[in-house]
């Protein structure tokens, strides 16, 4: 193993059992509550969020033209530069929820790679700014972007829609933001948990990171406290890829030249990818099991391909059509009917599923962002 990959896997491993939510030690509480904890603070939201869930849902159905004045006007600040289809197919079925509803708008979009792309993000965030929009689409991995979102919260313009995050932060409390979307870490993580649980009793496995920040955190960090509580394989080594494919390839290769490993667990799409090219390199393809994580049209074609294991596939339309239906009740004045979280469902795919019932999964997954 080269120096600077020791580097990187010292830094990983010390990086995650340093956590608060892994060590055992007494540590400070995570500054993100799970929905779990945040509907114990707040029960009245238990009837919200099953209702709005219900709406998702159904079909939409028109919105009455007198609610409207003039367009709404919406900014998408996304890290949709990378091999998983999840921000694109979110932003296509928002539009089509829209334009099904009959609501006027106008979108601004702003596209960035993910982990690397943080200043650019931070630039994005400000000329879209500038427009003046009701509504802001974002998401929420790196430290640098709560400051900025701190001071907009604070303001009340625009409305922050926070995607890929369903667990609100502490430091928000009393004043959160308009709408958390997307599919929980923390349940996708536990059923993947589940699955190599029930697969390996033994031996060891390796933790492919995205790159130090939420997904990371909610993503790897979760799934080792799973294994340890489950007592299944230990943790021979993990590294960061900044989701990067290339990055990805590199550090199985290097865990594999240095472990005996049962499975990798990977945190991406693009680092499950990467992994995979790197057990093909390697020829051991059938012996080490690797995860997806997200189920979108790249991990379907490598498990139908018999690369690809598993994966938790999110019904991914979903959270486009609960942003397009959050910004519809508002407009009709129904704020209050609008939950604080909106988290869709996970189906397990496994390796030997029939393309048949891949097509029918994406169909329900896909229902707007196919067409």
């Amino acid at each position: 193993m080269k120096p600077l990959s020791i580097i990187i896997c010292i830094l990983a491993i010390a990086w995650l059992f340093l956590a608060p939510d892994v060590c055992r030690a007494e540590q400070p509480p995570s500054p993100y509550m799970t929905v779990n904890e945040f509907l114990d603070l707040h029960p009245e939201q238990m009837r919200v969020m099953d209702e709005f869930q219900q709406l998702v849902a159904a079909p939409g159905t028109a919105i009455h033209h007198s609610v409207q004045q003039q367009p709404v006007k919406i900014a998408f600040v996304y890290p949709g530069l990378q091999v998983s289809d999840y921000w694109m197919r979110s932003l296509k079925s928002f539009r089509n929820r829209m334009d099904e509803v009959g609501i006027k708008y106008q979108l601004s979009e702003y596209f960035s790679k993910p982990v690397v792309d943080t200043r650019l993000q931070q630039m994005q965030l400000k000329e879209a700014l500038k427009s003046d929009p009701d509504y802001l689409v974002f998401t929420l991995d790196a430290m640098q972007h709560r400051h900025l979102l701190s001071r907009l919260i604070t303001k009340g313009r625009p409305k922050i829609i926070l995607q890929n995050i369903t667990t609100p932060l502490r430091m928000w409390e009393g004043k959160q933001p308009f709408l958390y979307v997307g599919f929980d870490h923390i349940i996708g993580s536990r059923i993947l948990a589940d699955y190599f649980l029930s697969k390996t009793h033994n031996g060891q496995y390796g933790l492919l990171f995205f790159g130090p920040g939420y997904v990371s955190d909610m993503r790897g960090k979760t799934f080792a406290r799973f294994m340890e509580q489950g007592q299944g394989p230990s943790l021979a080594a993990a590294y960061f890829t900044d989701g990067n494919q290339e990055k990805a390839r590199k550090a199985t290769l290097a865990i594999l030249e240095e472990h005996d490993i049962a499975f990798l667990y990977a945190c991406s799409t693009s680092v499950a990818l990467g992994a995979i090219d790197a057990l093909r390199e390697t020829g051991k393809t059938d012996q080490v099991m690797i995860n997806g994580w997200g189920g979108g049209s790249a991990e379907l074609e490598a498990i139908l391909a018999g690369e690809l294991d598993v994966t938790v596939m999110r019904m991914n339309d979903d959270n486009g059509v609960a942003m397009a239906e959050a910004i519809r009740l508002d407009a009709e004045g129904k704020p209050e009917l609008v939950p604080t979280i909106y988290s869709g469902d996970f189906v397990l795919v496994e390796k030997g599923i029939s393309p048949l019932d891949i097509e029918q999964l994406k169909a329900r997954a896909f229902r707007y962002s196919g067409r």
